[in-house]
């Protein structure tokens, strides 16, 4: 493994010789002061994630790319000569618990970083502790529009290496139209998220064709049968269903079993394994998605390598959450150096001004709202594989 890492890293940053020492995955203190220090003899990452609950999914996925992408750095001799130490905590996927890991990391764990959480809501949960502790955060996944902005004014702290929902909504709206045709289209929401709303609002804003029918449904639904009745009941080109996995699969597989066989429609809360697991490989066609990534349309050619990696490591394909994660600590370490200091102020200011940062998501700029300016692919699925799928740059 070590040999094939180091070949990775050099194909795809530039770094320094440097010393190595010891990772750590589990949770652990330091002892300078919040935000870290310059003499820490590592650089402390934090990861607040969702490891267990309702989208544990999102956050295991995105734990394995960071940790893939500190085992690279590592092996390949850190950063600044240090090597980069994750401190992991769960955040059980609660909004209450988001906030609270938050405050850990920030001012017990003394890490200069935080990724994740990987929801818009428990991302948000964490703003303020990560505010006041002046340590950044970065969202592998939260894609509402408002968790980089308060308002008018842009959240110092927080960045994310996600697109946001708008540029999801409004991308799927054209989709609809232009490539299936789509002149009347039915949503089908999840009424109990800021994602869907966000996703929904920007979907409705573009479309030029007629919304001829929109429902709702609460997270943690699991029998969508009188909603889909409804449904086939309606003349309709396109379903478009702005929500996470757990319930989007259900929903595919009970609206095929009832014949319905027009195209469905998704953002990136669609790509977990599980979506198609929950729906069934033979229901799962017609089925397209915004995301971040795709091996059928890689983006430069630090994703081969990425790929490589990753199914040695773990022994599978790497998922879009694994990727956003990866170039997600692979952003804070382009930060550091372009500061040439390790301390959560200056990562803050590289995150900010990052430019021109070859990720396996694409190549991202960061804006001035916090949002990276990268491309977006559109992904097709056929009996449960990737079948297709079709780059649209901003």
């Amino acid at each position: 493994m070590k040999k094939k890492m180091a070949f990775l890293f050099g194909s795809l940053f530039l770094l320094a010789a440097c010393s190595a020492g010891p990772t750590s995955g589990n949770e652990t203190n330091g002892s300078s002061n919040a935000g870290g220090s310059a003499g820490a003899e590592t650089i402390k990452v934090g990861l607040n994630l969702e490891l267990s609950g309702a989208v544990a999914g999102y956050g295991t996925q995105e734990k394995d790319g960071v940790e893939l992408a500190v085992e690279i750095i590592n092996e390949a001799g850190g950063i600044l000569g240090k090597q980069v130490e994750l401190v992991t905590k769960d955040n059980k996927s609660e909004t209450s618990d988001a906030a609270t890991v938050a405050a850990n990391l920030a001012t017990n764990d003394k890490v200069v970083a935080i990724i994740g959480p990987a929801t818009s809501g428990a991302t948000k949960a964490a703003i303020p502790n990560i505010t006041k502790a002046q340590v950044p955060l970065i969202s592998p996944s939260a894609t509402d529009d408002s968790v980089t902005m308060n308002g008018d004014q842009v959240q110092e702290y927080v960045f994310r290496s996600s697109f946001q929902d708008s540029f999801q909504g409004v991308i799927l709206a054209k989709y609809a139209q232009d490539q299936l045709g789509a002149k009347k289209a039915i949503i089908l929401g999840d009424n109990s998220s800021d994602y869907a709303k966000g996703l929904s609002k920007a979907f409705k804003s573009e479309y030029k064709g007629e919304v001829v029918l929109e429902e709702n449904f609460t997270k943690g639904d699991k029998d969508f049968q009188a909603i889909l009745t409804k449904v086939k009941q309606t003349d309709f080109d396109v379903l478009y269903i702005p929500g996470y996995y757990e319930e989007a699969g259900l929903i595919i597989k009970q609206a095929r079993e009832l014949g319905i066989e027009q195209p469905i429609i998704g953002a990136d809360g669609f790509g977990d394994e599980k979506m198609v697991q929950l729906a069934g490989a033979e229901n799962v066609s017609n089925v397209f998605y915004t995301g971040h990534f795709s091996i059928l349309a890689p983006s430069n050619d630090t994703v081969e390598p990425f790929v490589e990696a990753f199914k040695e490591k773990f022994g599978k394909e790497p998922s879009t959450f694994n990727a956003l994660a990866y170039d997600a600590m692979f952003m804070i370490k382009q930060a550091i150096e372009s500061q040439d200091a390790a301390d959560a102020k200056a990562i803050t200011k590289g995150l900010a001004e990052l430019k021109d940062f070859k990720g396996v998501t694409g190549n991202i700029t960061m804006d001035a709202q916090h949002n990276p300016e990268k491309s977006l692919v559109v992904i097709g699925f056929t009996d449960g594989k990737e079948s297709s799928a079709e780059v649209i740059n901003p």
